[in-house]
């Protein structure tokens, strides 16, 4: 099911532009980000705001219909990081250019979306020499 156009704005717009799990930027794209069912509708999960997030391409298609994760440093099925339930920071800190789950969720999730793969990790560095301590 496509979601209306009105839909799409809101979640764009709620998401500030940027990937509701890696927070990367939509302008340090070249694809246009997806929104992405939270509980995949095969799980169940309705076309609402409530369960939509912004998702980069690479996270998206990480994350696909999975909505639990096995905790590397537990071992144990989680559940994801869920954006529209969950606040980023309580459950990730970002230190340079790596994203650190700080939780079983946050650890699961980086692991299964591959949050630190190298080609996300490349791009959050180019982002960050763009923009220096201290903004502009």
């Amino acid at each position: 099911m496509r979601v209306d156009a009105r839909t799409e704005s809101i979640v764009r717009s709620r998401a500030e532009h940027r990937c509701e799990y890696c927070l990367l930027p939509q302008h340090a794209s070249l694809f246009r980000f997806h929104v992405d069912h939270v509980i995949a509708r095969q799980h169940g999960g309705q076309t609402l705001p409530d369960n939509l997030a912004l998702a980069c391409g690479m996270c998206n298609r990480h994350k696909g219909p999975n909505l639990s994760g096995v905790d590397p440093l537990e071992g144990s099925v989680v559940r994801l990081f869920n954006p529209r339930a969950q606040r980023w920071s309580d459950h990730f800190t970002l230190e340079g250019s790596i994203i650190n789950g700080v939780t079983p969720a946050g650890r699961a999730t980086v692991n299964t979306l591959k949050l630190n793969h190298v080609d996300q990790i490349d791009i959050r560095q180019m982002l960050n020499a763009n923009d220096p301590p201290g903004g502009s």
